[in-house]
């Protein structure tokens, strides 16, 4: 095993909750290359030392293993059931004025929140124009400046936006196109650790947080989802990946009869009190 590894690890695993077994090695010195290459480094041992010394560079390691693909309206089913069911149930639930809040947790590039946005605006005549807040956060930097800037190149659009929603929300500035500003104002981005305290980010009806906890041991996982119950209403709505259950983690959450990925707040928090 190289000898960066485990330290290395143990970082990722302390600041961000990333869990990497030996046989990620390879994932790691995929990631870490360019770094390796720019600071002229023969080996993650070498890196694991500095890392020690910088925490520029540990910040750096960090972002470069917390980012993930992002596509928009991936895997259509949360979305529909976002636009056929959970939006207008929370609007009939909620009173006049009342905006509803929705989180995308681990935005990346900001595909999944301005997805979110896109359904809300569709909505927004059936929900009487009822204001939908939508923060979208990650622990990493750089894709968030990209999230706010909401930029795409050609092969970014193609990937799951149809052509409807291109026309009606983006513009096409150069070779690449821009989300249309009302959109961008709809959607804000926030620099966030899923570890950390989130009562500051205040109460959500709806929490997007998927294919995230695929990269936690159980534990963690028990604990950002005991989290996220605490930061939802009792009727809250959470989102997670096709690959991701709270069966055997928490009672927090109950899965909704019939839909694949998708959470209901469990109506007593007496396990995460």
């Amino acid at each position: 095993m190289n000898a960066g590894f485990a330290p290395i690890a143990d970082m990722l695993k302390r600041q961000s909750g990333l869990d990497l077994g030996p046989d990620k090695l390879y994932l790691l010195e995929t990631r870490l290359a360019p770094i390796l290459k720019r600071e002229g480094l023969r080996d993650l041992a070498e890196l694991a030392a500095r890392v020690r010394l910088s925490s520029a560079l540990e910040r750096e390691v960090v972002d470069a293993m917390t980012t993930n693909e992002s596509l928009f309206f991936r895997d259509a089913k949360p979305f529909d059931a976002l636009r056929k069911t959970v939006l207008p149930r929370l609007h009939a639930a909620r009173p006049t004025g009342k905006t509803l809040r929705i989180w995308s947790a681990a935005a990346s590039t900001g595909q999944e929140a301005y997805s979110i946005a896109m359904v809300a605006a569709e909505l927004a005549t059936t929900m009487a124009g009822r204001r939908v807040e939508i923060l979208g956060t990650d622990l990493a930097r750089e894709p968030l400046e990209r999230a706010r800037a909401g930029v795409y190149s050609q092969f970014e659009i193609q990937r799951g936006l149809p052509m409807q929603m291109l026309v009606k929300y983006f513009t096409k500035v150069d070779a690449q196109f821009q989300v249309k500003q009302p959109l961008r104002e709809a959607v804000s981005f926030r620099e966030w650790n899923l570890l950390a305290d989130m009562r500051p980010l205040g109460q959500f009806d709806v929490i997007f947080c998927r294919n995230v906890l695929i990269y936690f041991d159980p534990p963690t996982k028990q604990r950002v989802l005991d989290a996220l119950a605490r930061q939802m209403p009792e009727d809250g709505v959470l989102f997670l990946g096709g690959a991701e259950t709270v069966l055997g983690l928490t009672q927090s959450f109950r899965a909704a009869p019939g839909e694949n990925g998708m959470y209901m707040r469990s109506i007593s928090l007496q396990s995460v009190a």
